[in-house]
């Protein structure tokens, strides 16, 4: 509650300063939203970039876990809902829907998560200022993670999300890499500075090159890509983020065939509710997450010639209706007639991009307003583990 009422005071000063009223539904376009939330977010974002020039390479090969069936270059992590059984302390592990296990391995989690902390804060500042320091201190994180040999990520996710006594490593663990994104997303907006050699740029986009390729060929590429929930959501968010890197076209219109013919179809109900996050132990924590997945996806994938941000099923799914019905319980969450989600009830909702990203392309003055007065700097692991996009600016 703290950081939140010091954002809002962030907010006013910043209304008190400037003048700026909130913008009418009408007046709610998208330069001029994206004016104001640069106007916003400029301080916070320049402090973060001023951490990350401290900050030095920090890759998985740093930690390793002896319950990693994998290598130093692998990735591991486990799946943060299952726990020792009671009944047999010493055997497989055992599901608890809901539960984050504490005593889990998430060194490797971790180190990514503050990669992409620091190239989104980098990018950011360097989208705002022009300034080629930010470009040169992200190019020592970027090659450290996907070209150097001797701490570089291997490009898949074999061993994600293990757990004890059952599985080396699972599909379900690919979420994990969403946390790359704004890795991918940040290296677009700093690759045209001069400061961005050619070699690295050509280096570090072969790995993701890479990596795309085993999420779409591995066994538990495929298997992650077909879940019926936020999973497979997240799967193509995060192809779509890698592949717009890359250049890959034909990947690209492959993600705007699946968003149309199975993601959006097949997850959204009439009412544009999620029913399969609906029916988690964490109902709205889930619904959150998906919704801003999707409204991810559509920030990637649109052009102007397919404009996802348009798009209807033929019985009226879309992704406003998705937004217009989650709005009213993110503006006023005593409205939420579920049951609490079972753990980080309190820590919801924060700065969630599917407010921004629908505001800036359905020119809603409301949803703006409402994404102004949330968290924009959320300190929670879970939170933070559960919020990819935590640097609009860079996807504007």
């Amino acid at each position: 509650m703290k950081r939140i009422c010091c954002s809002v005071l962030i907010v006013i000063g910043y209304v008190f300063q400037t003048g700026f009223s909130a913008p009418t539904q009408k007046e709610a376009e998208p330069v001029k939203i994206k004016k104001e939330a640069t106007a916003i977010l400029k301080k916070q974002i320049l402090a973060n970039a001023a951490l990350a020039l401290q900050q030095q390479p920090v890759t998985i090969t740093a930690s390793h876990s002896p319950r990693s069936a994998g290598g130093l270059h692998d990735f591991f992590s486990e799946a943060d809902y299952f726990w020792p059984d009671p009944s047999n302390p010493d055997g497989p592990y055992i599901n608890r829907d809901g539960l984050t296990n504490p005593d889990n391995f998430l060194e490797h989690r971790k180190a990514m998560v503050r990669l992409s902390k620091i190239i989104g804060a980098l990018a950011s500042a360097y989208k705002i200022t022009g300034d080629e320091k930010y470009v040169k201190q992200a190019l020592i994180h970027l090659n450290a993670w996907f070209a150097d040999p001797k701490t570089m990520m291997n490009p898949n996710l074999l061993y994600s999300q293990a757990v004890k006594g059952k599985f080396t490593g699972r599909n379900y663990g690919i979420i994990d890499s969403i946390h790359l994104m704004e890795v991918a997303q940040g290296m677009l907006v700093m690759e045209g500075a001069r400061s961005f050699d050619k070699l690295s740029a050509a280096n570090i986009k072969k790995w993701f090159a890479q990596y795309i390729n085993w999420l779409n060929t591995s066994k538990p590429g495929m298997q992650e890509r077909d879940v019926k929930n936020n999973h497979a959501t997240c799967w193509a968010m995060q192809v779509a983020a890698f592949a717009k890197l890359c250049k890959d076209q034909v990947m690209l219109d492959s993600l705007r065939i699946r968003y149309k013919t199975i993601l959006l179809p097949n997850q959204m109900a009439v009412d544009g509710s999620f029913p399969l996050e609906l029916g988690r132990t964490k109902p709205y924590g889930y619904s959150i997450f998906n919704l801003d997945a999707m409204a991810t996806l559509c920030q990637i994938l649109s052009t102007t010639k397919d404009d996802l941000w348009d798009y209807e099923t033929p019985d009226g799914k879309s992704l406003k209706k998705g937004i217009a019905y989650l709005y009213p319980y993110i503006a006023d969450k005593s409205k939420w007639q579920l049951k609490p989600d079972v753990m980080y009830w309190g820590n919801w909702p924060v700065a969630q991009p599917f407010l921004l990203f629908g505001a800036n392309a359905y020119r809603r003055d409301d949803w703006f307003k409402t994404w102004i007065k949330l968290d924009h700097d959320p300190q929670v692991e879970e939170v933070i583990r559960n919020l990819p996009i935590r640097n609009p600016l860079i996807w504007l």
